[in-house]
């Protein structure tokens, strides 16, 4: 069984606005793409083939940010691998975090940004004297660009709402054994946050012809 979070919708100014991960969404990566493909010549769904992965790695998230929160996670809509793998999960950023003094300023509080789209940064903190945002993945690896771009739009969020930032780091956390753990450490943002605000434009474009068309 899967337990999901609950959608959240962002208002800014009373005006609904779009997600960092709808806006990243627009972009599909060729690589999984080319994978599906694979998949669905052996006949194979690709999307109940990840399923239980996509489990795992919902689970794993939330079991890390509720370490920081200090609250116990509900695991009773999870089978026991899910459980299990979510918590192998968790001993490896346990790995990563030994010996980091980490103090925690925000972990996940949505917010919204002037330039009109809304996100909830992971954990905003200062990690080891540094003002930093940590944002938690599960999967095969740290992807090129959607994955910066999506810290960059945080941070963001995070510089609109008056917390000042000094790096991001995105922790790359393995579920099952063929994935690796992986940190990338960022302090300029730029260009990503360029290549995030180029899809937000193409978002707000599309809508604009979807209301028009109405």
């Amino acid at each position: 069984m899967s337990k999901s979070k609950a959608h959240i919708i962002y208002k800014h100014n009373g005006v609904r606005v779009p997600s960092v991960t709808t806006i990243i969404g627009l972009r599909a990566r060729p690589a999984l793409i080319k994978w599906a493909n694979n998949l669905g010549l052996q006949g194979i769904d690709s999307s109940k083939f990840t399923d239980d992965k996509a489990v795992i790695g919902i689970l794993a998230h939330e079991m890390i940010l509720n370490h920081f929160k200090g609250i116990e996670t509900d695991t009773s809509d999870y089978s026991k691998n899910q459980i299990d793998s979510a918590e192998n999960s968790l001993l490896s950023f346990f790995s990563w975090e030994k010996g980091k003094d980490i103090k925690v300023i925000l972990a996940e509080i949505p917010m919204t940004s002037s330039a009109g789209f809304g996100g909830t940064p992971d954990l905003y903190c200062i990690l080891d004297g540094v003002q930093t945002l940590v944002d938690f993945k599960t999967g095969s690896g740290i992807y090129e660009p959607e994955h910066p771009a999506q810290l960059a739009a945080y941070i963001q969020l995070l510089l609109d709402n008056g917390h000042p930032i000094e790096q991001g780091i995105i922790l790359n956390i393995p579920r099952t054994e063929n994935e690796n753990f992986d940190a990338g450490t960022y302090s300029d943002f730029s260009v990503y946050f360029q290549w995030f605000s180029t899809l937000l434009m193409l978002y707000k474009i599309e809508s604009q012809i979807k209301k028009e068309a109405t």
